[in-house]
Order: C-alpha cells, then sequence, then structure tokens
C-alpha cells in the first residue's frame, strides 16, 4: 500500500499567513505564529485541537519563527521588530518575561540548545547571536557571529552536541561551535546555487538535511577525523560533505524541512502548496552515496505557499504545517 499523508486536523484563527508551527518536547502542545502579531498555543481536549492562548503584545511586526526550551517552561519568538521574545508560564499561563535586543534589523528564527544553556537566533542583518541562560533564566549575548554575507535564515542546533548550523541567503550553511569562551565557525557547507532558507539535523546529528530557493534538498554527512574517508581534514574538528542532492520533486523554493527522529523520514514545506515526505532507500548499501526516495507527497496541501512543517516529537508519523493561507493542519502519514 502507499503511503498518503491523510489530514487529520485544520486548525484557524490566525487573521493572516502562519509563519510557523513547532512542537514542544512531549508533543503535547502546538505554538504557531504569523503576520497577525501573534503566537497561539494549541492542545488536544477529547477528539479536537483547540487554541489554549493567544500571545500579543510582545512584538510590534510579524512573528517570524518560534522555539520551545526543552523542559517546555519557556517559547521564544523571533519578529521582524528586530527583538526576541521569551515568554514563561511561571505564573501558570504564558507571559513575557524578557525581550532580547541587539539585531538591526529582522529576527529571522530562533532555537534552544538541547541542554537549554544557549538561545540561538539569526537575522537579516547577516548575523548570528547565541546567548546563554543562566539558573534565573536571565539571558547574555555569548557571541555575535558574522560568517555571513548575507541574511541569515534559520538556524538549528545538533541534537546532542553545542554545535549550531545556519542556513543563508548566501547560499551557504555554516557551522558554530564555542572555542576558549568565543563562538567561532569552523566549518561552511556550499554547494546550494541559491538561497538557503532551512536546514534540520538527524536524530544523531551525523547529517544535516537543508532546503533551498534552487528547489533542492541537500544531505549533508558528518565526517570526524581519523574516520574521514578521503574527505580532507583541518584539524580536530568533523568536516561535512553533501552526500546526496534530492532534485525534480519541486518547482518552487524549499521552505522549511523536519526530520522525524522517531521514523527518520524527512517533511519538506515548498512554495507549491506541497509537503513532500523522503526517506533512505538502504537497500544499496552505500553509506558514502546514500539515495533518498519520497515516499508520498501531498501535492495541495494548503492554498498557497507552505511555510513551515514540524514532526510530533512523541507521536510518529504525526506532521504540523502552516501557510499563507491563515490555517494549520496536522496530517498522518496512512498506509506505512
Amino acid at each position: 500500500m502507499t503511503p498518503v499523508l491523510e489530514c487529520v486536523a485544520t486548525l484557524a484563527g490566525h487573521a493572516d499567513r502562519v509563519w510557523d508551527v513547532k512542537w514542544n518536547a512531549n508533543g503535547t502542545l502546538l505554538a504557531s505564529c504569523g503576520t497577525d502579531k501573534t503566537i497561539r498555543i494549541w492542545a488536544k481536549e477529547g477528539d479536537n485541537w483547540i487554541c489554549k492562548s493567544i500571545l500579543q503584545d510582545g512584538h510590534q511586526r510579524t512573528v517570524r519563527r518560534i522555539g520551545w526550551s526543552p523542559c517546555g517552561n519557556m517559547l521564544a519568538s523571533a519578529s521582524f521588530d528586530a527583538t526576541i521574545c521569551v515568554w514563561d508560564k511561571k505564573s501558570g499561563q504564558f507571559e513575557s518575561s524578557a525581550t532580547l535586543e541587539g539585531h538591526e534589523n529582522e529576527v529571522k528564527s530562533v532555537t534552544w540548545s538541547r541542554s537549554g544553556a544557549y538561545l540561538a537566533t539569526c537575522s537579516r542583518d547577516k548575523s548570528v547571536w547565541v546567548w546563554t541562560v543562566d539558573e534565573d533564566d536571565d539571558f547574555e549575548c555569548a557571541g555575535v557571529l558574522t560568517a555571513h554575507t548575507q541574511d541569515v535564515k534559520d538556524v538549528a542546533w545538533h541534537p546532542t552536541e553545542d554545535i549550531l548550523a545556519s542556513a543563508s541567503y548566501d547560499n551557504d550553511l555554516k557551522i558554530f561551535k564555542e572555542d576558549d569562551d568565543e563562538w567561532i565557525c569552523f566549518a561552511t557547507l556550499s554547494g546550494h546555487t541559491s538561497t538557503v532558507w532551512t536546514c534540520a539535523w538527524s536524530k544523531d546529528g551525523s547529517k544535516l538535511v537543508s532546503g533551498s530557493d534552487d528547489k533542492t534538498m541537500r544531505i549533508w554527512q558528518r565526517y570526524d577525523p581519523g574516520n574521514m574517508e578521503g574527505i580532507p581534514t583541518h584539524g580536530e574538528d568533523p568536516t561535512w560533505k553533501s552526500v546526496c542532492t534530492i532534485s525534480g520533486f519541486h518547482n518552487r523554493p524549499i521552505y522549511s524541512v523536519s526530520w522525524c527522529h522517531e521514523s527518520d523520514m524527512i517533511a519538506a514545506a515548498c512554495g507549491d502548496n506541497s509537503i513532500s515526505i523522503f526517506r533512505e532507500d538502504l537497500s544499496s548499501g552505500d553509506t558514502t552515496q546514500p539515495v533518498y526516495e519520497m515516499v508520498c507527497k501531498q501535492h495541495h496541501a494548503h492554498d498557497q505557499d507552505v511555510n513551515a512543517v514540524h514532526w510530533n516529537p512523541q507521536q510518529t508519523g504525526l506532521l504540523a504545517s502552516c501557510s499563507d493561507d491563515t490555517t494549520i493542519k496536522l496530517w498522518k502519514i496512512s498506509g506505512e
């Protein structure tokens, strides 16, 4: 039986385009944000998903991205007003507890490290910022990273290490780490021929997937020193190599990718209104040149551009998406 994406819920409420959707760590809450300057928190009651709260008055312009803390007690939002707002629920409801300033223009993405010790943000000002989070939930800028030459679109923390990936309008991805109390860029991943909109790590962090304006996705494989298989080494740092280009499946830019850590499937959201699901074909047995096949595709997932997708971290096969059409949809893969 050929797998298909089945829409199990459509969530309406935003007054304009929805830019991002993110599940919390235990998969019980879904956050969404958009051009209407609000963040909505959704939860399931019985058989229905309902909006539990609306977070507003934190931003003056579009809320572009959101990110949950690993503990689920905080939510960070990145806005075109050049600020990041941190919301916590110490009072029982999510309320704005901090506003982080410093970026010169629109903040395009925000993400928490797995340890919860760091928050990363990126901006149209071409910079990536790393913020430290102390025991009192106070934030301090630990580094302003200027390795990119253009607008930085996305940032993603490695799932087990304090390593950060970023994607940019300059067609490249960068990899950062802390070295002697200073954050440095130690790898540049080149290969895309246009803007890199998005990136996501595999479960163990050995691979990174990126999606681009060039209508392709690339799989980047990590090679550690001493196990390089012919890949040039640079000191003691790992190196990443593009080992697979997934192309020919979309005719518009790929805006968002999400790597499911349970099923190992990659979801891609596209400007052609579609969602595609990919998985590695293990039949070849060649790990140096993996092949990724399309498991299924929903051609008209939304009425307009699909801006983001995110797999539920606990319920395998449950996917959230959002669109310019102002809706959020929840999908299940059937026939798997």
